[in-house]
């Protein structure tokens, strides 16, 4: 560019920022210029109902742990998020997720542009060793979060628009059946019926002769739902390999997470039989894998969740390979409390998911910390509008828990 065109394009600039209103000028200015000053870590239990089995056991008494961040820019303005670990789904636990973002993720982003999404990523990146994918992506996520919701109040935008995305109105739900019988599935299923959901989602493995049983009681009494059979990984190959097409004729749509994600010529394997659509879970926490699995040819698509894979822009980016490569993802969770729910919602329905969400958290957490709790209504969970997650913490009912 020589020096005519540069003062023409500063010129220019000039012209189109007198025409915008002196408050959108003023708005810019601010947000292009504060800092993050400081990050607050609060670990918390979030009471619950019902059996589920990764909260079965002595490391589920306490209820759902969660750690809630809080995240504040110079000009006093809060973003908010949360962290979700499962010490039975993964390595990660409330302990470690509270100290690792407390000691190493918070003091990489103090002093950062807070609208600097770029910036504030690396920061991340940086501020502890990955292994094979991620490091601690569970515990991550709960900043990024945070630094979404931050970003998206300074600069008056809700997720999808952050993103130049529209907004979607609401996502259809699917309700999670994890029976310990045959005899209790008829129960559990009146229980998501009376609550208006018409989808049901399955845990299988290990045993296949009652995962068989139990897709064929389950499509009796929902003929018409979308079901999806969710292995967690417990399954060995052979088994696998039986399973699926006799799961597919029990009317099952979807295999997630069949084997272990280190079983990759399994997945090979399972993906050539073609009995069913194979979606990993687990083993994706970074765009970098997910691309190497697709091009290996394991997966016809991912079982989504930011509170997996280190928050909202890790996942945004592998729901876009996955667009762009013509997979299949689907919308799923951790039992997600509701700002770590609130998050997951907005990007499902900024990129039109339209299939039913696995997120159970509404079923089996009994507490909020919201001043309007998300409005979850005929199986369908309305997308929070405002700014940032479009949501307000109560920070009394935080401290509460």
């Amino acid at each position: 560019m020589n020096r005519t065109d540069s003062s023409i394009n500063r010129r220019q600039l000039m012209a189109i920022a007198a025409t915008l209103p002196l408050a959108a000028q003023s708005a810019k200015a601010k947000s292009t210029s504060v800092k993050i000053v400081d990050v607050k870590v609060i670990p918390a239990h979030y009471p619950m109902t019902g059996y589920f089995k990764f909260f079965a056991g002595a490391s589920g008494k306490a209820g759902r742990a969660a750690v809630f961040v809080r995240v504040t820019a110079d000009d006093g303005t809060v973003g908010w998020g949360q962290s979700v670990p499962i010490p039975k789904w993964s390595y990660e636990t409330l302990e470690t997720a509270t100290i690792v973002l407390r000691e190493y993720f918070a003091p990489a982003v103090i002093g950062i542009v807070a609208t600097d999404m770029s910036a504030l990523q690396t920061a991340l990146d940086s501020a502890l060793a990955g292994g094979f994918s991620t490091g601690m992506p569970i515990s991550r996520a709960g900043l990024d979060l945070a630094l979404h919701d931050l970003c998206g109040k300074l600069l008056g935008k809700s997720l999808a628009q952050l993103w130049g995305r529209q907004r979607g109105q609401s996502l259809t739900l699917s309700w999670t059946l994890n029976p310990q019988s045959i005899e209790e599935v008829d129960t559990l299923i009146q229980a998501g019926w009376e609550r208006g959901y018409r989808n049901f989602n399955i845990k299988v493995a290990p045993d296949p002769a009652f995962d068989i049983e139990l897709a064929r009681r389950v499509k009796k009494l929902v003929p018409g739902g979308f079901l999806w059979a969710d292995a967690n990984g417990g399954y060995d190959v052979d088994t696998a390999l039986m399973v699926a097409p006799k799961l597919a004729d029990a009317g099952v749509d979807v295999l997630e997470a069949p084997l272990k994600p280190n079983r990759i010529r399994g997945y090979q394997a399972l993906k050539r039989q073609a009995a069913l659509p194979i979606l990993m879970d687990e083993g994706v926490v970074s765009p970098i894998e997910l691309d190497e699995f697709i091009h290996l040819k394991m997966i016809d698509g991912v079982a989504m969740k930011p509170s997996r894979c280190g928050g909202l822009e890790s996942a945004r980016r592998q729901i876009e390979l996955l667009e762009q490569e013509g997979l299949m993802w689907l919308g799923s969770g951790l039992t997600d409390p509701d700002i770590s729910l609130a998050a997951t919602v907005g990007l499902y329905a900024a990129f039109g998911l339209d299939k039913p969400a696995a997120l159970n958290g509404p079923q089996f957490l009994t507490a909020d910390v919201l001043k309007q709790p998300l409005v979850i209504r005929d199986g369908k969970i309305e997308v929070p509008s405002g700014p940032g997650l479009g949501i307000e913490v109560d920070e009394d009912k935080v401290l509460k828990l």
